[in-house]
């Protein structure tokens, strides 16, 4: 097999971003604020995202068995951040979607995340800054679907 120097930069970059982005995620969620984990704070933003939803739903999207998830729900539900639902035509189905505290919570939980960042980002200098902006697009666009 041959490696071309091409190869080894891709694999060198891939490897280096991955560690830092890795690693700044890692830094950002153990401030995590308002004492939820991190699997109830990840079962918030996709309730969010998918508005009222089923709980096996839920639990396929976050990667977990429908028990794991109906205690996430539960906890969540207990500490009034989601409400759940019956489903009329089955009542075998339950829905959640966020309460009003429940997109609070996200809201301020983001915010105090945000300030945590800009205030690393405000150690850099501004041109720094503004090649970290410019570089965002090109980071989003490696999201995909």
């Amino acid at each position: 097999m041959t490696v071309t120097t091409e190869s080894i930069s891709y694999a060198e970059t891939a490897a280096r971003l991955r560690v830092a982005i890795a690693r700044l995620a890692r830094q950002l969620r153990q401030n995590s604020p308002g004492g939820l984990s991190l699997s109830q704070w990840s079962a918030l933003a996709t309730v969010e995202d998918g508005s009222s939803m089923r709980i096996g739903d839920l639990a396929d999207r976050e990667g977990v068995s429908a028990p794991t998830a109906t205690r996430l729900v539960a906890s969540l539900e207990e500490a009034g951040l989601l409400s759940r639902t019956a489903d009329p035509s089955d009542r075998r189905t339950a829905y959640v979607a966020l309460t009003d505290a429940g997109h609070a919570k996200l809201e301020w939980a983001r915010d105090t995340r945000n300030a945590s960042l800009a205030e690393r980002l405000s150690q850099l200098s501004e041109p720094q800054v503004r090649r970290l902006a410019e570089l965002i697009p090109l980071l989003e666009s490696l999201l995909g679907d």
